[in-house]
């Protein structure tokens, strides 16, 4: 068993606080991604629960033992660097040996486990090579090698394909995945690509300014985001944000859009679900994904008029930024859908798509559009 804890966990360098009162579980055997910007702390977490960092304050647990006072090498823990870090004068065999030499195993016993991650891993045939010899995902395939070989309680990977050409990131996701079953090793994964951390985590923890802002599986953090900035960071295309006023006349809700003309008719509950909802005070700001804009050609019950602007193919469909008012609504539809720029369709907001948020404090109202 290789549960992770983290309680209360705090990191400062110098005055700069990098970790701030970090609590998290990862359970036995789970694959976690941490994901957020460059400098928001997630590498620095990952450091701490190697031993390769120390904390300020807060406790790390590893089975149950707090092991923030431990050495690196005292936590069982194999850390695999964004940059191989291969020992070049050494051979492919003996650089994935080197842990199990340096613990004193016995030859047979080195051998024995050096080819059965060789296998696991598709690299026998260059067990004799040096990693001169070999490609970029060749070398990453040896340094995770060399980090399975001994079986640890946890493997730490700190953007371990970053550096690959992307159909070689996209072959490399696979095999982390399977490995990662294979072995059935806890697992903590650090990315600042979404993409990444979608394909591969059993829960992501996203985090920004050294603060986790949401932990949850790929499908809770993407359609059910904590706050403005989980969900402006998952997806492709991001999530549209806009400022939203509602508007009650006439026993009919409609919700504009910026300083659009037009407005989305909406549930006249809802205006009552956000005042129930005790927030909002600090403004309204509404976020649908580009697929929960329904564009259809001809006009109908609760679609709005709108004109394209830009299109931008990508193969199985397209993204179609349509006018509102002096910003863009961004749409997904299927490829070829909409003619050209210039052409009017129309659109509604599906109710089951559709966020509200604090714009003062950024998070969520937890109010849908259906409400």
């Amino acid at each position: 068993m290789a549960e992770i804890v983290l309680s209360n966990v705090q990191k400062f360098f110098g005055t700069v606080q990098v970790i701030r009162d970090l609590n998290l579980t990862i359970a036995d055997r789970e694959f976690v991604v941490l994901l957020g910007p460059s400098g928001c702390g997630k590498t620095t977490t990952l450091r701490a629960i190697a031993g390769l960092e120390d904390i300020t304050s807060g406790e790390i647990r590893i089975d149950g033992k707090p092991v923030q006072d431990l050495e690196a090498s005292e936590r069982d823990i194999a850390f695999v660097f964004q940059l191989y870090a291969l020992y070049p004068h050494l051979t492919v065999f003996e650089n994935i040996a080197f842990p199990l030499r340096a613990a004193g195993g016995a030859r047979a016993d080195v051998e024995r486990e050096v080819n059965a991650v060789a296998r696991a891993l598709d690299i026998g045939h260059f067990l004799g090579k040096r990693p001169s010899a070999l490609s970029g995902g060749d070398m990453q395939r040896v340094a995770i090698g060399r980090a399975l070989v001994r079986r640890p309680k946890a493997i730490l990977m700190d953007e371990p394909i970053g550096a690959l050409d992307a159909k070689l990131r996209e072959d490399m996701r696979t095999e982390l995945k399977r490995l990662h079953i294979e072995n059935k090793a806890t697992s903590v994964y650090v990315t600042h690509d979404q993409v990444e951390a979608m394909s591969l985590a059993d829960r992501i923890v996203v985090m920004s300014e050294g603060v986790l802002q949401q932990v949850g599986t790929p499908i809770e953090v993407y359609q059910n985001p904590a706050n403005l900035f989980v969900a402006q960071f998952i997806g492709s295309p991001v999530m549209n944000i806009s400022d939203a006023k509602l508007e009650t006349e006439g026993g009919q809700a409609k919700v504009r859009l910026g300083n659009a003309s037009e407005a989305f008719g909406v549930p006249v509950t809802l205006p009552r679900a956000i005042e129930a909802s005790g927030r909002g005070d600090g403004g309204l700001s509404l976020g649908i994904r580009p697929e929960g804009v329904i564009v259809a050609h001809q006009p109908g019950e609760g679609l709005v008029p709108l004109e394209a602007h830009v299109i931008e193919p990508l193969g199985a469909y397209d993204i179609v930024d349509l006018k509102v008012g002096s910003g863009v609504l961004r749409a997904r539809t299927v490829s070829g859908f909409v003619g050209k720029p210039g052409d009017t369709v129309f659109a509604r907001l599906d109710e089951n798509q559709t966020h509200f948020f604090d714009t003062r404090s950024g998070q969520s109202l937890g109010v849908r559009l259906g409400a």
